[in-house]
């Protein structure tokens, strides 16, 4: 009897243990069905939200391409909601650092297309007009490339053929995948309109912008090919624009359009600089695009107007004033600014082929940390949270006028 009790008590605690157990693993069993349901449920928001807020793309659609430039963390899709929000968005497609020398050939012998290669792709799984940024310019670019041997500067030979490579193996790598390129990136100086002394004017001299364009051409003869800078709407750096891009057309180097960054304050350009810019570039036979649009609402620490990335500022309380939010009369006043540049831009829609946005949403843009490292900007249709602003509302007005 003492045998079959203790059999009894066995068989029970068994029975126990496999009641508790079942028990958690149908408790278990449940969580992750919760968690997998409360993501979905999160995600198809997103995408009901997407689906019922209008769409950039399609209000501009019969005017020109509405793009934006993505990050490293968008390029490779690490975040839902920003990948929904540009995909729904936009139609056209910048990278903000991918496609820089500095990144993407570090090294003589070595080059990195990993994001590069994804950035592609990602456009192109969306059908996107995919743009090149950028082939030529004097920052990110490593300094082996303009150095010779012993010390001393690079020949003009040397750095010719280094652009040559570069311009070679990159462009080609992309040929007939990305749409157009800004071929070379702010070479005209503030100050007077005259050329940048960078490495590439001083080394090379000042045909280095033909250079630049025709091997281009050479990798990819069917891409469209830009001049890319800022502040071009000031009358002296314009001026120094036009005829530039003048001697090249009368030259036949094969310059598709000029790109206005548009890194725009609340009060600079007016209306009117902006109207008259695009009006004279387009006098001469290109088209327009507008590369790199934002708009500071901040109070300005440098120069009206310039966007040189390697300016800093002292930090002061009273430039960084929204840390806790825009409040709504500066909400209603960038909407407003947003939607008079937007007016513009259609009213020259025969030039204008395209308007890209620097960033997705106010937490990814540059204007955050320049000149002052740490403020809180925002400059951009989409808030930290990537909720749709007035400013937003406001485009979406502007195209249906």
């Amino acid at each position: 009897m003492t045998a079959n009790l203790s059999k009894d008590l066995t068989t029970l605690s068994f029975r126990a243990r496999s009641a508790r157990e079942e028990s958690a693993f149908c408790w278990q069993r449940h969580v992750r069905r919760y968690r997998r349901g409360v993501v979905l449920v999160l995600l198809l928001s997103a995408l009901f939200a997407s689906a019922q807020q209008p769409a950039l793309k399609d209000a501009l659609r019969n005017d020109f391409h509405i793009g934006v430039a993505i990050n490293y963390a968008q390029t490779f899709e690490r975040n839902e909601r920003d990948s929904a929000l540009i995909k729904a968005q936009f139609d056209s497609l910048s990278p903000e650092n991918a496609l820089k020398w500095e990144p993407i050939h570090p090294k003589p012998d070595a080059y990195n297309f990993a994001a590069a290669d994804r950035y592609v792709e990602f456009g192109q799984q969306n059908h996107m007009w995919i743009i090149g940024h950028c082939l030529i310019w004097h920052n990110q670019t490593p300094k082996w490339v303009f150095e010779g041997t012993d010390g001393k500067p690079a020949t003009r030979d040397q750095l010719l053929a280094r652009m040559r490579e570069h311009i070679s193996t990159v462009v080609g790598r992309y040929k007939g995948k990305i749409n157009g390129w800004d071929v070379v990136n702010e070479a005209i100086s503030d100050e007077d309109g005259s050329l940048r002394k960078s490495p590439w004017q001083t080394i090379i001299g000042d045909d280095f912008i033909e250079k630049a364009f025709q091997y281009a051409h050479e990798a990819d003869p069917a891409a469209e090919l830009y001049y890319n800078d800022y502040s071009l709407e000031n009358p002296k750096k314009r001026a120094g624009a036009l005829a530039l891009l003048k001697k090249l057309k009368e030259e036949n180097i094969p310059v598709t359009a000029v790109g206005l960054q548009g890194h725009y304050a609340m009060d600079w350009p007016t209306l009117d600089q902006l109207d008259e810019t695009i009006t004279q570039f387009a006098a001469l036979g290109l088209k327009v695009v507008v590369t790199e649009l934002d708009i500071d609402v901040l109070p300005q620490a440098v120069q009206t107007g310039s966007a040189e990335i390697t300016l800093t500022a002292e930090s002061q309380p009273k430039l960084d004033p929204y840390k806790d939010g825009l409040p709504d009369a500066m909400q209603k006043a960038l909407a407003d600014r947003y939607a008079g540049l937007f007016r513009i831009f259609l009213k020259h829609k025969d030039a204008v082929t395209r308007v890209t946005l620097w960033g997705l949403t106010d937490a990814d843009s540059w204007k955050n940390n320049w000149p002052i490292r740490g403020r809180t900007n925002y400059p951009l249709l989409f808030d930290r949270n990537g909720k749709p602003k007035l400013a937003f509302d406001a485009v979406i007005a502007a195209a249906k006028r």
